[in-house]
């Protein structure tokens, strides 16, 4: 049974689980240019074009998703954004945890979906600054289907650029995954340690 989410957006947030969080960073984003943004997601766009073409198994692809989900992406602040103002009361260990298995969960989730992309493309557009922020407007094609828009949100901090979040035709990735992140958490009567054994098993 598909998750809400993905009734929302059906087969579109395939690549959602490589993008999913915006929120208000602490430090501006100053050292970063519009070409330093498109080159990060050109370089993501090229890993995820060749997992598309690779022929590989489901669950090899799952594994492929989850290394370009950690190599472009900033997975502690995105699992922790899609958690919200309960991350500030984790642990060290519990953080940690939680990290790993909403990487795990969110590669689980949106990598079953990439078959559907077999036979499609991604191409970058262009990017462009957003206050803080750049983002970098993607096209996706799949055969037998109309074009439509995927745009990355990047980020600098510490010196490392990484994507933040990610848009769906407009629909804000990480405003959903934090519906379901919280639904999740008050099933559990807002223990994490609950959180997280759903998380392992689900996607």
């Amino acid at each position: 049974m598909m998750t809400p989410i993905l009734n929302n957006l059906s087969r579109r947030t395939v690549l959602g689980g490589l993008g999913a969080s915006l929120a208000v960073l602490a430090t501006p984003v100053l050292a970063l240019t519009d070409a330093q943004a498109r080159s990060l997601v050109n370089g993501l766009v090229n890993d995820v074009n060749r997992v598309i073409a690779s022929g590989k198994s489901e669950g090899a692809m799952i594994r492929d998703f989850k290394g370009i989900f950690g190599r472009y992406g900033n997975v502690p602040f995105i699992a922790q954004s899609a958690l919200g103002p309960k991350s500030r009361e984790l642990s060290n260990s519990e953080r940690s945890a939680y990290v790993d298995a909403f990487a795990d969960y969110m590669s689980r989730k949106y990598g079953k979906r990439f078959r559907e992309f077999i036979g499609g493309r991604i191409e970058v557009q262009g990017a462009r600054p957003a206050g803080r922020f750049f983002e970098v407007d993607t096209v996706a094609f799949l055969r037998g289907e109309n074009p439509f828009a995927l745009t990355f949100v990047v980020a600098e901090r510490g010196g490392e650029r990484r994507f933040v979040n990610m848009y769906i035709e407009g629909v804000n990735v990480l405003a959903s995954e934090r519906v379901e992140i919280g639904a999740l958490l008050d099933r559990n009567g807002g223990q994490v340690s609950g959180l997280i054994n759903d998380l392992k098993r689900l996607g």
